[in-house]
């Protein structure tokens, strides 16, 4: 998650919801390290608030020595990143991508924006590998922070979370501010790691109601830290909708099909072999 000063924090909540119908305009960055205001809304199950220090840790497990690392893509998949340049990817406004990329990988680029893909998909299985600085620098959410954004709305966090403490909803595999991992599966920073997700959009009916939340899966160097969670709505602090330290709702229905973001902060964290396959789920109902 990437840096936010506490005057864009002001204004984000009193800007409200802007209800756009397809993906919410991104926001500034958050704080590196997260303060700790009296006013954090509470999770829905009303036991912890949200990024609340206080939550008992994940335990920590040590990966295997590789699981899906330089995976190559099944044939019914799309590679989004080879090595071979960011063709596919574009800014929030639609202009070319500019993150630097060498070798086979592409490396974040501090204050510069994410950048997120040309296509969209609805249920999707995407496979990405990222790393983060070695040596580490700064601690908590400053130690590198990224994330998965699925059309500016809901967020898997990238971090360096090996034998790094924070708020368990904030660290490396959490669905950010939601859901914290099963368990911490973090290699050392610098080591290839690699998330595997299966994304399943969320419906509305012709009413606007949601009839279908949001559901994630996420393995984590081949262990599974996400298993079926249901989102309870949008992650807090990505875009209008849900004001950082707030409690998440849905934002105005939008398409099933979404684009896939990476998220720029001063890290900088490096991102490999990006592909990803639909699930074809509607065709099958």
């Amino acid at each position: 998650m990437p840096a936010r000063n506490q005057k864009n924090i002001r204004l984000l909540i009193a800007a409200g919801m802007f209800a756009l119908p397809v993906a919410l305009p991104a926001q500034t960055n958050k704080p590196a390290v997260a303060p700790q205001p009296a006013h954090h809304a509470m999770e829905p199950g009303g036991r912890w608030q949200v990024h609340d220090p206080r939550r008992p840790q994940p335990q920590i497990v040590t990966p295997g020595a590789t699981f899906s690392q330089g995976a190559p893509a099944p044939s019914d998949a799309e590679v989004l990143f080879d090595g071979k340049g960011l063709g596919k990817w574009q800014t929030d406004k639609g202009e070319n991508a500019a993150w630097r990329t060498q070798d086979d990988y592409v490396e974040t680029k501090s204050h510069g924006g994410g950048i997120r893909t040309r296509g969209r998909w609805a249920d999707f299985q995407l496979h990405v590998e990222w790393s983060t600085p070695n040596p580490p620098v700064g601690t908590g959410q400053g130690r590198g922070n990224s994330g998965i954004l699925i059309n500016n709305m809901y967020e898997i966090q990238v971090l360096d979370s090996y034998k790094s403490e924070v708020y368990p909803d904030g660290q490396a595999g959490a669905v950010y501010g939601q859901s914290p991992p099963l368990v911490n599966a973090s290699k050392p920073p610098g080591e290839w790691q690699t998330y595997d997700i299966l994304f399943e959009s969320p419906r509305w009916n012709g009413k606007g109601e949601l009839v279908k939340k949001a559901v994630v899966t996420v393995l984590h160097n081949g262990v599974v830290v996400q298993n079926r969670c249901e989102l309870v709505g949008g992650t807090d602090g990505i875009n209008s909708a849900v004001p950082y330290y707030s409690t998440s709702k849905y934002p105005p229905p939008h398409p099933p099909e979404v684009f896939i973001e990476l998220q720029d902060h001063p890290g900088p964290d490096r991102f490999r072999n990006i592909w990803i396959r639909s699930l074809h789920l509607a065709e099958n109902l």
